[in-house]
């Protein structure tokens, strides 16, 4: 069986970035020990879901793609041969930001970053203020657990996204979210697992967990957590995380499961592009 070891945290805003990033690198340490070969941390994982206001002191929570705090995770995924996914708040150049998840290599090199390109503006997530739409497509990552690719949160919603990462090659997907109570419980049961079943690959859910009332008062959210990954037939590896406590899952992937599946469902082959013409009109 050829099996490959990740980890998944969900955790809270702390109040404090520093807190936060040691808190991460405390999950990564963890994941390490337990044999885990690849990590990957919530939605903006070192700060609060801001979000649920429009506010431009968070803008300067924003930094490049290849900044201090890539570049500090970075040199921990090679000092504990690891495969970081790393959702970040990245700036391009001042003004122009992005939803984003840098990818670093067990070697700590940077592989490259996906930029979400869905951005929600509905009550509470209100992310049009901070992010323009992704422009780099759906990369799929080379890495030394093999293709990956990267969908953040929102992106979840368009299938289309799901598809695109698997006609590119990916075997397991990333979807870190901050997803909270509300319209979207039904939709956290069904689509990841459903993406998965549908393209015959893992998906590997982290999601924030807790109220972060120490940054937002009367106006925060409860995120759910509930983190989990779902295999190539749509069912849950292992037990979900709990909706309200932080912390870390390592679960086994399967990976020929990734063949088995596609070969039981021959999806690919019996897809017909030549009459989705719909799907892609302007």
């Amino acid at each position: 069986m050829n099996t490959v070891r990740v980890a998944l945290s969900q955790t809270t805003w702390t109040g404090d970035q520093e807190s936060m990033l040691d808190k991460h690198e405390d999950f990564a340490r963890r994941a390490a020990a337990e044999g885990a070969q690849a990590i990957c941390f919530q939605e903006l994982f070192y700060g609060p879901y801001f979000g649920i206001t429009e506010e431009r002191k968070y803008y300067d929570l924003a930094e490049p793609a290849d900044g201090p705090i890539v570049t500090r995770f970075a040199a921990l995924a090679k000092e504990l041969s690891l495969v970081m996914i790393l959702p970040i708040y990245e700036e391009e150049q001042p003004g122009v930001y992005y939803n984003s998840a840098v990818v670093v290599d067990s070697d700590g090199s940077i592989v490259g970053t996906y930029r979400k390109n869905h951005i929600p503006h509905v009550d509470n997530f209100y992310e049009k203020f901070y992010f323009r739409p992704g422009n780099l497509g759906w990369p799929v990552f080379d890495t030394a657990i093999g293709k990956i690719g990267v969908a953040i949160c929102y992106d979840r919603h368009f299938p289309e996204g799901w598809r695109m990462l698997g006609l590119a090659g990916a075997q397991i997907v990333f979807n870190p979210n901050a997803a909270k109570p509300g319209l979207s419980n039904r939709l956290w049961e069904l689509e990841q697992p459903t993406a998965a079943a549908a393209n015959g690959y893992f998906v590997v859910v982290p999601n924030r967990v807790g109220r972060e009332d120490n940054e937002y008062g009367e106006l925060a959210v409860d995120f759910y957590g509930s983190s989990y990954v779902a295999d190539p037939r749509g069912n849950d590896v292992g037990e979900r995380g709990s909706t309200q406590e932080e912390g870390l899952l390592v679960r086994d992937l399967d990976m020929d499961l990734v063949r088995e599946a596609r070969n039981e469902w021959q999806f690919y082959r019996d897809r017909r592009p030549d009459t989705y013409d719909a799907i892609v009109a302007p």
